[in-house]
């Protein structure tokens, strides 16, 4: 962050409340973020073949499975370390349209050891996963290792900033499990060229992600009052849920407002073989 401009009492107390209710407006109006559905307008402008191979690395219950097949006709293997997630994403593809229940499976597997043969993706999707991976380089050579020449690599990731404080980040990837070092974009990069991958696209979002919630859902203005009821009243909810949930959920509320105010940033990456 910029060092900011030494204080003037004038400023502040004369030139600024001048046009103080016409910034107020003007930040009224919306920048026009992007969201979510930005990973699939991506994925659309690849151009995959027919009845692609994709991977979903790192699937959770199965959501963006189930969505990237239904949109792009696809045939989708999603693998998960979580055994309670492979259970959750199986009953959810128990009750999806028949088509879908022959495009996707799910099964355990993680980043480092995907149980697929070399060269049987046309696209890897790995969103929201990597930031738990300590061990970058091995991840990346999977997913070359197991890519086509003519596939493609789409990974979302939450990224540190220079604006989140040392003693921030300690608390905050601690209890999130997050590896310090997969949260650095210039580690991350360097383990994408040692794989043998190239970027073509790194998109980094920033804010907009947070702004798009808030605008639709109000999600970002929720978790800070959450937030502040955790902070203010830590008893009463260790209390009854244990020490445990309340860190999680304190952390889990903070990663949204910290993501609102540029504390973390995600960014994009569509990587291709090099």
């Amino acid at each position: 962050m910029d060092t900011p401009a030494p204080f003037d009492l004038a400023e502040f107390y004369d030139a600024y409340p001048r046009v103080e209710e016409e910034f107020q407006a003007d930040l009224d109006e919306s920048l026009d973020p992007s969201g979510p559905e930005l990973l699939y307008d991506l994925v659309a402008d690849l151009g995959l073949p027919a009845r692609a191979d994709v991977l979903d690395v790192g699937c959770g219950e199965g959501g963006h499975s189930l969505r990237l097949a239904d949109r792009f006709g696809c045939t989708v293997r999603g693998f998960d370390p979580v055994a309670r997630h492979v259970e959750l994403a199986r009953a959810e593809l128990a009750g999806a349209r028949p088509e879908l229940r022959d495009q996707v499976s799910f099964a355990p597997g993680s980043a480092g050891s995907l149980p697929v043969p070399d060269a049987s993706a046309d696209l890897v999707w790995c969103r929201d996963v990597l930031v738990h991976v300590t061990d970058l380089d091995a991840a990346y050579a999977e997913f070359r290792r197991v890519l086509r020449d003519t596939g493609r690599v789409l990974v979302y990731q939450m990224f540190g900033t220079a604006r989140l404080e040392p003693r921030e980040a300690g608390w905050l990837f601690g209890t999130m499990g997050v590896v310090p070092s997969s949260a650095d974009p210039g580690r991350t990069e360097s383990a994408i060229a040692s794989a043998g991958l190239r970027i073509d696209t790194c998109r980094e979002l920033g804010t907009e992600w947070g702004e798009f919630a808030e605008e639709r859902t109000g999600n970002g203005g929720r978790q800070l009052l959450h937030a502040a009821r955790l902070l203010r009243e830590p008893g009463r909810y260790a209390g009854r849920y244990g020490q445990g949930a309340y860190d999680i959920m304190l952390g889990d509320c903070l990663w949204h407002v910290y993501r609102m105010i540029g504390k973390l940033s995600p960014r994009v990456y569509v990587l291709s073989v090099a």
